[in-house]
């Protein structure tokens, strides 16, 4: 009984090596490789808009605390 109580151990020990290396492999061929590239290029884009929407209300705040007419403005 005991002997049967560890080969069992041993069975679900050995699926679940088998199955984290397999996913390692995954992650780590040009399909992972392009989809972490993807997550990380979305993450900064989202990024940069979420910087953007702030300067732009935080400027538009201090124009109108300052009463600077908001056409003066040249952008670039």
């Amino acid at each position: 009984m005991k002997r049967l109580v560890w080969m069992g151990i041993g069975v679900a020990i050995g699926v679940i090596a088998f199955r984290k290396i397999t996913e390692a492999q995954a992650n780590l061929g040009p399909e992972g490789l392009n989809r972490a590239v993807g997550r990380l290029a979305d993450g900064v884009y989202d990024f940069a808009d979420a910087v953007r929407a702030g300067m732009h209300e935080r400027e538009t705040d201090l124009r109108t605390a300052l009463g600077v007419e908001s056409q003066d403005v040249v952008r670039r």
